[in-house]
């Protein structure tokens, strides 16, 4: 994963009207927390912010105290409405070291022919790697699989110096038998209406 550098200034002005001028102006107010230093806050320019989190657990590089510092989104909240940036919380995180993260699990190949339908357990995967070298997401095969299979948390091939977050037996994924009434009751209940 690619590190995305944003240009942050520290903020000084705190409350709703300062936070709604930096949202006129383009900002997003955030707040870096971790390693045990006192929380940091930052207004992020809002776009390059809003394009950066698009890719899943994005890396981000902030300048605090004249410093180029990586961080990891943990919170964002959004306008309930238009759906824009009003708030971010950034976990403070080392070169080398490890964190928790979920990853979105995606699906290639076509099920087994009848109809059947594939649901997701889980949508996102817990994982544990180093903070520099976060997977975008984990990708499983369902080609040819059937009504009652189910993928399994250790049965996904994850990358190198990647590992499970959950319970190894866990479902990710299972493939549902399509629900269809029987032709037959249909045929009776339509000849019963008639009657």
């Amino acid at each position: 994963m690619s590190e995305i550098r944003l240009a942050a200034e520290t903020r000084t002005e705190f409350g709703k009207g300062a936070a709604r001028r930096a949202r006129r102006a383009g900002f997003v107010p955030g707040v870096v927390y971790g390693h045990g230093h006192a929380p940091v806050h930052l207004n992020l320019p809002g776009h390059d912010l809003m394009m950066a989190l698009k890719t899943p657990n994005a890396l981000l590089v902030v300048p605090i105290e004249g410093k180029d510092e990586y961080v990891l989104p943990k919170a964002v909240q959004r306008e309930a409405i238009k759906r824009t940036i009003e708030h971010v919380d950034l976990l403070l995180v080392k070169r080398g070291e490890k964190v928790t993260v979920e990853v979105p699990v995606h699906t290639e190949g076509e099920l087994a022919p009848g109809g059947n339908l594939l649901e997701h357990v889980l949508q996102a995967l817990p994982i544990e790697a180093e903070a520099t070298h976060l997977p975008e997401a984990v990708t499983v095969s369902v080609e040819g699989l059937e009504a009652g299979a189910s993928i399994h948390a250790k049965d996904i091939t994850l990358p190198n110096g990647v590992a499970l977050a959950v319970e190894a037996d866990a479902v990710v994924l299972q493939v549902i038998a399509a629900q269809a009434a029987p032709a037959e009751e249909e045929a009776t209940e339509a000849e019963g209406a008639e009657a």
